[in-house]
């Protein structure tokens, strides 16, 4: 099966930084697409990046594009999410998912294995 963790999150003040990890195993198929998402209470799970084994290629919600960077060593090991210039806005439990294809896009319905969330938090 495949496994997703996460880990990398904390407190930090507003206009800083943090990065995520994702360390992935179990993959079964060539290529996947990872992805970055994020909770705060009351609110509905958002997409925020992605990125594809097979292509590279990366796709960035318009809240986080400029201020998030997605990469991977290996994609299919670890994935990497560069939080800069960090808002309160931001503060959620943020959580990797993947799923199989090439394709890339953020939508949380189209991702069939998650990891558990872990939690940023920025003050203003």
């Amino acid at each position: 099966d495949v496994q997703l963790q996460a880990s990398g999150g904390g407190l930090v003040q507003a206009g800083g930084s943090l990065r995520l990890s994702c360390a992935a195993s179990g993959f079964t198929a060539d290529d996947y697409v990872i992805g970055w998402f994020r909770q705060a209470p009351g609110t509905e799970r958002e997409g925020i990046a992605c990125i594809s084994s097979g292509t590279g290629s990366t796709y960035y919600a318009d809240s986080v594009k400029g201020r998030f960077t997605i990469s991977g060593d290996n994609v299919k090991d670890t994935v990497y999410l560069q939080m800069n210039s960090l808002k309160p806005e931001d503060t959620a439990v943020y959580y990797c998912a993947a799923r199989a294809g090439l394709r890339v896009g953020i939508r949380p319905d189209e991702y069939d294995y998650w990891g558990q969330g872990t939690q940023v938090t920025v003050s203003s």
